[in-house]
């Protein structure tokens, strides 16, 4: 069943959020609307420190992930000459230290006033998880590959959650400079933080107010309707399903869900984290087909972490039921338009795509 806009403008309501976004399909008719700008790779590979990690000054690596040389891609990676070295070891994939981190180690982040303004130290750790490939993105991996990467984000989520001062664990993504990569070379982020950003606890509260009066989860409530509507469903499979949502608040945006309600990430099963990277080849390989390897972030939204015991201790059975009315997912965000000066002054989001027409564009690309 479509739920194509009557009108050329409307306004959609996230049950979550409570926020109002706009799919204004009509704007989609101006010039340049669908020329979607080409993510630039310029930088060579004799300047990128991600090729060249033990010259760069990067300190010691928190994680190696050594590569089986007797594979395809190992074959691949040594013609272009992308044999990745840490020492005598070659890796696939790599977690360092951001050697300019948002957020550092350190005491206790005690909070104090300057003039009618609070602040504290950025407490945390920022990490930087490198695939070896310098210019294959990650719409172009093997799912092999993508599935190794998703064990690197669960891996460094359980041994970053139970450390002092850490409230919540981001794992973002940036592709293309539009989307803010600053470095040619595909990588994630990872930021273990001391507070809980706004937009988290408007998820949290939206959910668990959801659940109060309705006695379910909300976001289980979506992706059971979705299903049955099948109009925006990209792609499913036993344990995920991928999809344009109703009130996307960009074009062609798409979530990764759950198919059963999971509120921890880090608590996938490994048959969980396979389908997981199978999603990811999915959605991201149809991205780059159908929007011209356009520029685009990604980012978990997870239970924060905060139930955790600070000395490494696993959770509780009466704190792990602080956050179970939550339900964990990927979001993706293509970055084809731009906020303007009425996104800023408003806060309200347009998508000039209507989120049917995105999915079937999007299941009509051949893979």
């Amino acid at each position: 069943m479509k739920s194509q806009p009557k009108e050329v403008s409307e306004l959609r309501k996230n049950p979550v959020s409570d926020s109002w976004v706009v799919i204004a399909t009509g704007r989609a008719k101006r010039p340049q609307a669908y020329k979607v700008k080409r993510a630039q790779f310029q930088q060579p590979r004799r300047q990128c420190p991600f090729c060249n990690l033990e010259k760069s000054g990067i300190k010691d690596p928190a994680k190696i992930y050594p590569l089986n040389v007797k594979t395809k891609y190992a074959r691949q990676l040594k013609r272009v000459g992308d044999h990745q070295r840490w020492g005598d070891q070659i890796w696939s994939l790599i977690v360092v230290p951001n050697k300019f981190p948002s957020f550092v180690p350190g005491g206790a982040p005690r909070q104090k006033k300057i003039g009618h303004h609070t602040v504290m130290p950025g407490r945390g750790y920022h990490e930087v998880l490198i695939t070896a490939s310098h210019d294959k993105h990650f719409g172009r991996l093997p799912v092999e590959k993508l599935e190794e990467v998703m064990k690197a984000y669960q891996e460094r989520y359980l041994a970053l959650r139970d450390r002092k001062y850490v409230t919540y664990i981001s794992i973002i993504h940036n592709h293309g400079p539009e989307a803010g990569a600053s470095l040619t070379h595909p990588h994630s982020q990872i930021f273990a933080i001391s507070v809980l950003p706004r937009d988290i606890k408007s998820s949290l509260r939206g959910s668990a107010r959801y659940l109060k009066k309705y006695g379910t989860c909300v976001h289980c409530e979506m992706v059971n309707w979705e299903r049955k509507q099948k109009t925006r469903v990209v792609y499913e499979n036993d344990d995920y399903v991928a999809l344009c949502p109703f009130g996307s608040s960009v074009a062609f945006e798409i979530r990764i869900y759950p198919k059963k309600h999971l509120s921890y990430f880090e608590e996938i099963t490994p048959r969980q984290r396979e389908n997981l990277a199978q999603s990811f080849k999915q959605v991201l390989s149809r991205l780059d087909k159908a929007l011209n390897n356009s520029p685009y972030n990604f980012f978990l939204h997870t239970a924060p972490c905060d139930v955790c015991s600070s000395k490494g201790k696993s959770r509780g059975q009466k704190s792990a039921k602080k956050y179970s009315h939550y339900h964990w997912h990927f979001e993706i965000m293509p970055k084809i338009s731009t906020w303007a000066g009425f996104e800023l002054s408003t806060g309200l989001e347009i998508s000039t795509v209507d989120p049917d027409q995105a999915a079937e564009m999007l299941k009509k690309v051949k893979i």
